[in-house]
């Protein structure tokens, strides 16, 4: 009976304790990526937010950004776990002006920004990359492939990046083990 108060006890504190409701989370723009309209250099960007809801404790989803120089948008690549419950690809590519929105409500940080000629130079192997990613159709959250599977898989493919993945972006050491099979 005590071990079903503790188990009741937890599972409350976890459900309290997060957003639960991801339709009415912030995916308002954080302000933290170059604005294209104004700048025309060439931008490669690296974000990582807060997981949702209570995995946010533990870990980080991440994505990236391309603006190619004296482009009006950016073009984001990410992964996304539902997306192929859906039967769509889990590997998502889209354009946008505000690439650095919240992740349904986490606040995203930069952990990667390069701007000018080194970014006008690596883009074209950045986006190489991403459209040879080998994991696009699958999403399995631990070990991976999963959304920081992708970036760092993109970061051993283009070593002039230098993307140091955060500690807590699991699944991004899958990219590590399976690279050397490819």
């Amino acid at each position: 009976m005590r071990s079903l108060v503790i188990l009741f006890s937890i599972i409350i504190f976890f459900t309290g304790c997060s957003n639960s409701n991801w339709r009415t989370a912030s995916r308002e723009p954080a302000g933290i990526a170059p604005n294209p309209m104004l700048v025309n250099d060439a931008v490669i960007e690296f974000y990582g937010a807060d997981a949702f809801s209570w995995r946010g404790w533990f870990a980080v989803h991440t994505w990236l950004a391309i603006k190619p120089e004296n482009a009006k948008e950016y073009t984001v690549y990410e992964v996304v776990g539902w997306r192929v419950k859906r039967g769509l690809p889990a590997l998502k590519k889209y354009t946008t002006t505000t690439p650095d929105r919240y992740w349904y409500g986490a606040k995203p940080e930069k952990i990667l920004s390069i701007t000018g000629n080194k970014a006008k130079k690596l883009i074209p192997d950045v986006i190489a990359a991403a459209e040879r990613y080998p994991w696009a159709n699958e999403y399995t959250l631990v070990p991976g492939p999963n959304s920081n599977t992708f970036p760092a898989w993109v970061g051993l493919q283009v070593k002039e990046l230098e993307l140091d993945m955060p500690f807590s972006a699991i699944g991004s050491g899958y990219a590590d083990t399976e690279v050397e099979t490819q």
